[in-house]
Order: C-alpha cells, then sequence, then structure tokens
C-alpha cells in the first residue's frame, strides 16, 4: 500500500538513478530493428553475473566494432567479438559470450528478418509468451528476457508494467511499495523504464538507496540561512 512521502522517495531516487541501462549504453531506445537488438545484445551481457558498469561497457565496445545490429554481429568473427567484449572488460565469459552472441544473432536473422518488432506481434501482447520467445535466443534466460522487457516497456507498453524480481527488492530496500501496480501510480507513464532501472539499482547497491535518503532529508531542509 502507497504511503504519504512514497511520492518524495521516488522523485529523489529518480532524480539520483533516473537513467535506463539502454541510455547509460548510448542506445537511443525507440520501436525500430537496430536499438531493439542493441537493447537484446545489451540484456545478455547484462545478465551474466558481472557488474552492470562492465555489461553497459561491453555493450558500447561492440557497439562501436561496428556491431550494431544482428546481420553484422552474424557475420564478424568469432575473436572480433572476443576483443570488442575484452575492449569493454568483460573478460570472464567472453568466449561463450561470443559465440552465443553470435548464435542469437543467427536467431534473430533466420527466425525475425533481423526485425524484433516481429517478436512483439508474435506475443501478442502477452507478456509471458514475450519472455518465452526471448528465450529461445541463446544466451537469454529469465534474468536476460526480464531485463529486455523491462527497458523495452517504454516504446512496447503493451508489457507495462514490467517490474521484475530485483526492481522489486529495490522497491523494499527503498521503503516503497512492492506491488507494480502502486509503483506505476507514483511516475509518469514514460518514467516507468527509469524507475525499473533505479530500482534495480537500488537492489544492487545499498549506497544508493542511502544517497536517496540523503537526497530526500536534504529536500526537506527548511530553505535559507538561520535568523
Amino acid at each position: 500500500m502507497a504511503h504519504h512521502g512514497d511520492g518524495a522517495t521516488v522523485r529523489a531516487l529518480l532524480d539520483e538513478q533516473g537513467r535506463t541501462y539502454a541510455e547509460e549504453a548510448g542506445i537511443r531506445l525507440k520501436d525500430t530493428p537496430q536499438p531493439l537488438y542493441e537493447l537484446l545484445v545489451l540484456a545478455h551481457l547484462l545478465s551474466a553475473r558481472i557488474r552492470a558498469g562492465v555489461a553497459v561497457a561491453a555493450a558500447r565496445a561492440l557497439f562501436d566494432a561496428g556491431l550494431r545490429d544482428a546481420r553484422r554481429m552474424r557475420d564478424a568473427d568469432w575473436q572480433q567479438r572476443v576483443d570488442a567484449l575484452g575492449e569493454g572488460g568483460y573478460r570472464r565469459y567472453d568466449e561463450r559470450t561470443a559465440t552465443q552472441l553470435g548464435d542469437a544473432a543467427g536467431l534473430v536473422l533466420e527466425r525475425y528478418g533481423g526485425d524484433l518488432r516481429k517478436l512483439r506481434e508474435k506475443a501478442g501482447g502477452d507478456v509471458d509468451q514475450a519472455r518465452s520467445l526471448l528465450q529461445e535466443m541463446p544466451g537469454i534466460g529469465p534474468a536476460g528476457s526480464d531485463i529486455f522487457l523491462r527497458e523495452a516497456q517504454g516504446v512496447w507498453p503493451e508489457f507495462a508494467p514490467c517490474l521484475d524480481r530485483k526492481a522489486l527488492d529495490g522497491a523494499e530496500r527503498l521503503g516503497l511499495p512492492t506491488d507494480p501496480g502502486e509503483l506505476v501510480g507514483l511516475v509518469r507513464a514514460e518514467e516507468l523504464p527509469a524507475l525499473a532501472a533505479a530500482l534495480v539499482r537500488a537492489a544492487l547497491d545499498r549506497d544508493v538507496a542511502d544517497a536517496v535518503h540523503d537526497h530526500e532529508e536534504t529536500a526537506d531542509e527548511p530553505q535559507g540561512g538561520s535568523r
């Protein structure tokens, strides 16, 4: 149940952390093939047991190497993918991930012609079906599909609200409602992807929650000097 003050907590959270992971990776997300594919790559990298900052840096390195669409990713040789992942600091899983990225790109091309909007159409607005279709991609499991939909809900609004377990863990840490419907009521629709990403950061890093509470306290302080 939402309480008085939850809105202020959410505002402080968005002020501190109101940026999606796609934005961090330089993806200008819209409902077109290239940014949707880039988001799939980012979701793949973020789903591994590795720091989010490293995953974002690795995604940027892949994109900087020109691997921004499924065809280029499939046609790149394995060593090119490994080198780009290493450039981004993604070394622990680089060899396996390089193989999976190539295989997944091939499947995206074969099944959807390189256009993930066709996956959206096939899901027909059913979020569980969308998750299942995403999980058919090599390297995309439950965590990866949740990450993709969490970030994509701004351009695929039929799947909103998409607040996975990790986002709800962040809400709990901040003392916010853990019911997705209540959380949605605290933000504008276009802010939902940023809220989801910010909640995940709060779940992953206690310092984020502390910074949000400090932000709230600063905002509550009376303005002006002492008399």
